[in-house]
């Protein structure tokens, strides 16, 4: 059971989310509190409750019918019980496509998350925050003190693990459950249905992850996190257990293509560190660089002379040729080329953009076997240097720039494109 009003004129529509299962003793406490106190502060938004309550037995959804008929932005959606992200979830998909709402704001029945700071989060919100975060952990925040030291302490550290492993040093609360968020551009971006572990509280990071990585803007607001007034509390061993995996994979999930990316390229390696050596007992290289004996002793040429030199090209051909397949078909496969046609332009695009390392190699190993001797070490070994510290990153950058283009073109680069 629901109820809908028409949206205020020229006030942005705000959704409270408040999911429920046995909150009975605590529903009437929260609704009086909410409509007789807080949200009356509030009048420079639209503000609504959606109770999403899990056909709770105690008889929560009964409670909010018949606040129902005395406050119009009062709604219930009730549904069977399924875990609290998916609880979230559907007050998410009912405020987007039912309520019209502008902005969601995650909050919890049982007190933890006080109702007065509301306005303080609409406020950030309307001054053009994206994303909103109740943070516990910034200055004028904290924790109940009557915590036990081992529930402080895995708070914590637990947040701080996440915020390193997901290298978000600018905030200070990960692991929060009060949140606004604004939908156009943030929420609606979000695969909703498909967060990981949406049956514990872990859902929370993921959600909280994509919503700062789509917002432009992100607000922490200081709260006081509350005890839970009735009954204890909800947090556990496997809550904990469930959060960190949801960080780790967040972090393997964001890095996956860099890691893809360097599995090929170790495989170019190899490809490169043998033909190199294959092609230096070719006919071919000595042939080349005899070709160059003209260029000896002229500033910057003398090495193309190298026989080394011509061996270190055609491997880093041979290495490019490899790159291109596996990336194309792999590390990028979102954006693989599929098309006969298109592939041979890309392709001829890949090999043009990668001249800079076959440049690199052909003047590092072939400058190197002048120095130091036209040996397989002395090879080997220019080989590494040229790859670690000047290929992988110029062909990562030239990947994503120009192939692929999962980047952005820095604007100093576009001009005249």
């Amino acid at each position: 059971m629901a109820s809908n009003s028409s949206k205020t004129a020229s006030k942005d529509r705000i959704i409270i989310i408040m999911p429920t299962y046995n909150e009975a003793e605590n529903i009437t406490k929260m609704l009086e509190a909410l409509f007789t106190t807080e949200l009356p502060k509030i009048v420079n938004a639209d503000l609504h409750l959606l109770v999403v309550d899990d056909n709770s037995p105690d008889g929560t959804g009964e409670i909010v019918k018949k606040f129902m008929k005395k406050y119009k932005n009062l709604h219930l959606l009730q549904g069977e019980k399924a875990g609290l992200g998916t609880a979230y979830v559907r007050g998410m998909r009912y405020a987007m496509e039912k309520l019209s709402a502008d902005a969601v704001i995650e909050m919890d029945a049982d007190f933890q998350h006080d109702p007065k700071y509301l306005k303080d989060m609409v406020n950030a919100y309307l001054d053009g925050a994206d994303y909103v975060i109740g943070s516990r952990y910034v200055k004028d925040g904290s924790i109940p003190a009557g915590w036990a030291l081992h529930r402080k302490a895995v708070s914590y550290f637990g947040n701080l693990f996440a915020r390193v492993v997901l290298w978000l040093p600018k905030l200070h609360d990960v692991t929060t459950g009060f949140r606004l968020t604004r939908v156009k551009g943030v929420l609606n971006k979000i695969d909703l249905e498909n967060l990981m572990e949406l049956r514990r509280f872990a859902y929370k990071i993921d959600l909280y992850y994509q919503s700062v990585s789509n917002s432009k803007k992100t607000v922490e607001v200081p709260i006081h996190f509350g005890e839970r007034k009735l009954e204890a509390s909800k947090f556990s061993m496997k809550e904990m257990v469930a959060s960190y995996k949801v960080v780790l994979l967040l972090r393997f999930k964001k890095s996956e293509r860099f890691l893809k990316y360097g599995l090929v390229g170790f495989l170019g390696f190899v490809i490169n560190a043998v033909g190199i050596e294959v092609f230096r007992l070719m006919p071919i290289t000595t042939a080349l660089a005899e070709l160059s004996a003209p260029v000896k002793g002229m500033p910057g040429l003398t090495v193309m002379t190298a026989p080394a030199s011509w061996a270190a090209a055609l491997a880093a051909e041979l290495s490019i040729i490899s790159n291109f397949i596996f990336n194309n078909y792999w590390t990028f496969a979102e954006k693989k080329i599929t098309d006969p046609g298109k592939i041979v332009s890309k392709f001829i695009e890949f090999n043009v953009t990668s001249l800079g390392a076959v440049f690199i190699q052909f003047v590092v190993i072939g400058g190197a076997t002048l120095v130091f001797g036209d040996t397989a070490l002395v090879r080997q070994i220019a080989l590494v240097f040229s790859v670690a510290f000047l290929i992988i990153p110029y062909n990562y950058a030239v990947y994503n720039l120009f192939i692929w283009k999962t980047w952005k073109m820095p604007s100093w680069l576009s001009l005249g494109r």
